[in-house]
């Protein structure tokens, strides 16, 4: 098959999406997307896990038709889906080459072209004129150089006889992440590109993006990079009319947007609720009237009687077409996360730790004090110790030397990296579980027993559901919602951004800057750390 010489669009390159409709198992996964990316366009699309952000990149690459709605795209295009898998004997040089497939014949085609410009040969010039702006515009000789710069950057496997099929799944995302980043397409689109990526492979990656010239769409839940790089934000959660939302002035401008939109829907939801009980109220008194209140007194005439009954009976009717004629026409908002105040014990240390260590997982005594108010970011590189740490502050580890010390009725709580073993039990039963054994144990008063509806990180529907029925995001839901249950005085968090949704975040973290108790965290997300930069470090 003869191959074409593929010159970029550059300035001239666009992506559109015009009302994208898309449904799996007849139900909804895109609901009118609209969105228009062009070089320097940067967009990056958010939403709870389910909401269809890597359908999206599906549709909008081709690999999925959508049901409704069309798709324009001028110029060329790179994606990096979340997952490569490798089913043949191909290796990292293949995988190169097919990035730098339309560089490599930009060069061999300007190559030809100058020889044939050299014997004179008829249209060499239009033919040598097409292939040296070709060549110039994909910047075609660096093109294996800026590969080398990212395969290094990234931590990537640089050696090109290396099969793919030997890479674990992070490293093939590595490669060919360092191709797209080198290979100079008009856009690109991304799915997760940080997951597979230390500190340094994030700082490149954010560094480059910022850079690219082109368009570039981001599925991502890193907010870090969020932040320091989008232009715009296309947010896929739900909103009072079903569709899509998209936020310009980057990630603080969909922050904000987002926290107005969620207020507007709020406050059009209660005064529609408003408006339905007082409709619903009127109803019940015209109805408390036709059945007594008509009655007139003892002795009064047959006709008075008779003359005041058709009224209120037209009154009850009119008030019950009301009601009916009034339909709540703004769905229910999303949950929003309402941390109860938190205990405090002025003027004690509630939890102290004096050189503790755990062989061979805290080997570096490590001291901690803790009042009330007091905040903590522990640091440090994967098996420092950070989780061991929390766990001897937490009291479900004894240490190997040191001394653990707690305030006499002091409660503490840790929220563990991963959840314990599902339930069969529904996320209801369990949550009130925990906290009658803390009632009966008489850790907990009746008085600040905390409902799980009232904390808003379940809907109804799914605290209703079996433990084991959830996501692992839910699950992760529910024990946060035991952690505030029990209202501890002290607060220990394990990489509290896993599997939690960015909005979850958000509002988490507000709520422990805001609280009295104390309060311990853990991390390695960038943003957190960002958010807290103010609170003291332990590094381990």
């Amino acid at each position: 098959m003869t191959r074409s010489l593929v010159v970029p669009a550059r300035h001239r390159a666009h992506l559109t999406a015009s009302d994208l409709h898309v449904a799996r198992g007849g139900k909804p996964v895109l609901t009118g997307v609209d969105l228009t990316v062009s070089p320097g366009i940067r967009l990056g699309v958010v939403g709870e896990n389910g909401r269809g952000k890597t359908t999206l990149l599906q549709a909008l690459s081709g690999a999925l038709a959508p049901d409704s709605g069309s798709v324009r795209l001028v110029g060329t295009f790179g994606v990096a889906d979340q997952e490569m898998p490798i089913a043949d004997d191909r290796t990292v040089g293949d995988l190169i080459d097919v990035e730098l497939a339309d560089a490599r014949f930009a060069v061999a085609e300007l190559d030809a072209a100058t020889e044939a410009l050299a014997e004179e040969r008829p249209g060499a010039e239009e033919r040598y004129a097409t292939a040296l702006a070709a060549a110039e515009s994909l910047d075609a000789w660096d093109a294996d150089r800026r590969v080398d710069l990212s395969l290094a950057a990234l931590g990537a496997v640089a050696d090109r006889s290396r099969p793919l099929a030997t890479l674990s799944v992070g490293q093939r995302y590595r490669v060919r992440l360092a191709c797209l980043l080198g290979a100079g397409h008009d856009l690109l689109l991304l799915d997760e590109p940080t997951n597979h990526l230390d500190a340094g492979g994030l700082a490149h990656l954010t560094t480059r993006l910022r850079e690219y010239p082109g368009g570039v769409v981001l599925v991502s839940h890193d907010r870090a990079l969020l932040s320091d790089v989008v232009t715009a934000v296309l947010d896929l959660d739900p909103t009072r009319d079903g569709r899509p939302r998209t936020y310009g002035g980057g990630y603080a401008g969909y922050r904000e947007g987002r926290r107005a939109e969620r207020e507007r829907w709020l406050a059009e939801y209660r005064e529609q609720q408003a408006e339905h009980q007082r409709l619903a109220g009127d109803l019940a008194a015209a109805q408390d009237r036709l059945s007594t209140g008509w009655r007139p007194a003892k002795g009064t005439g047959r006709h008075t009687r008779a003359t005041r009954a058709p009224g209120l009976v037209r009154a009850v009717h009119r008030r019950q077409e009301d009601l009916e004629a009034h339909v709540v026409a703004v769905p229910e908002p999303p949950l929003r996360l309402e941390v109860p105040e938190l205990p405090v014990m002025p003027g004690v240390t509630v939890l102290a730790a004096e050189d503790v260590t755990v062989g061979g997982r805290l080997t570096r005594p490590c001291s901690v004090s803790l009042r009330s108010g007091d905040r903590l970011v522990v640091t440090g590189a994967n098996g420092a110790g950070k989780s061991t740490l929390l766990s001897l502050l937490a009291g479900a580890l004894a240490p190997a030397s040191g001394t653990v010390r707690r305030a006499r009725a002091a409660r503490v709580a840790l929220l563990a990296q991963e959840s314990p073993v599902s339930s069969r039990r529904s996320a209801r039963d369990v949550h009130a579980a925990a906290v009658g054994e803390l009632v009966v144990a008489g850790r907990l008063r009746e008085a600040e027993v905390v409902s799980l509806a009232r904390l808003g990180v379940l809907s109804a529907a799914d605290a209703r559901r079996r433990v084991s029925e959830l996501s692992i995001g839910q699950q992760r839901r529910l024990d946060l919602a035991l952690l505030l249950a029990s209202r501890p005085h002290v607060v220990l968090l394990d990489e509290p951004t896993n599997h939690l949704s960015m909005t979850l975040v958000e509002e988490l973290t507000e709520a422990l800057t805001a609280t009295g108790a104390a309060v311990v965290l853990a991390t390695h997300d960038r943003q957190l750390l960002r958010d807290t930069a103010d609170w003291p470090r332990l590094r381990l």
